[in-house]
């Protein structure tokens, strides 16, 4: 009877260290309600369903800069401005270049661990871009026995330039109020063609 007295005491005695060590570490850790944060990224950006009859796929790149705001614990609202850094080519006949977009998103973010974020935003694009044939697209285009199926392509693109955004992320402190990004989701759909672009990710942002 003693010694179960003695292991129920220290069981009581660890579970209460345990507690109170969580408490202290829920209390020390700092709140982002008001803090500002600013990052760089890196984005693929997989352009889907080019062409009404194509339906070609292909990739380009962007590069970007990011500045939000925590407007609570669990809630944010950020701006993004990016440019085109790489092209993407389809059967080497239409060359989609992404020369400039800004989004605007309000989001929610979660802690999944005491170091890693679960995130999800919604807002709005504006894509400014160019679609233009290649010099093996022009040849085929000349040849009237041998059309380019994307010469109808070779304009403005995307052709609606607002669009819905969405994403979905995870960040990961690395140092003190600094995190790794990791993120996809989509940036654009063009209401005109049909064509719509998703975003995929990694990046750097720190938060003051």
């Amino acid at each position: 009877m003693t010694t179960l007295l003695r292991h129920l005491s220290t069981a009581a005695l660890i579970t209460a260290a345990l507690l109170t060590t969580s408490t202290a570490t829920a209390q020390n850790k700092q709140s982002r309600e008001g803090m500002t944060y600013v990052g760089l990224l890196a984005t693929g950006l997989n352009h889907r369903s080019v062409g009404q009859n194509t339906l070609e796929t292909t990739w380009s790149s962007t590069g970007s800069m990011v500045l939000g705001t925590h407007i609570s614990d669990h809630f944010h609202v950020e701006v993004r401005a990016g440019a085109g850094t790489t092209t993407g080519k389809i059967d080497n006949e239409l060359e989609l270049d992404i020369e400039y977009f800004a989004s605007w998103y309000i989001g929610g973010h979660y802690p999944v661990t005491d170091y890693a974020n679960a995130y999800a935003q919604f807002g709005f694009s504006h894509v400014q871009g160019e679609a233009s044939l290649t010099p093996l697209g022009k040849a085929r285009e000349a040849d009237p026995e041998d059309r380019s199926p994307y010469a109808s392509l070779a304009d403005e693109y995307p052709d609606s330039s607002f669009s819905v955004s969405w994403l979905l992320g995870l960040d990961f402190e690395v140092i003190d109020n600094g995190f790794i990004m990791l993120e996809g989701g989509r940036l654009f759909e063009d209401t005109e063609t049909g064509a719509n672009t998703f975003q995929f990710s990694t990046g750097f942002k720190y938060e003051f």
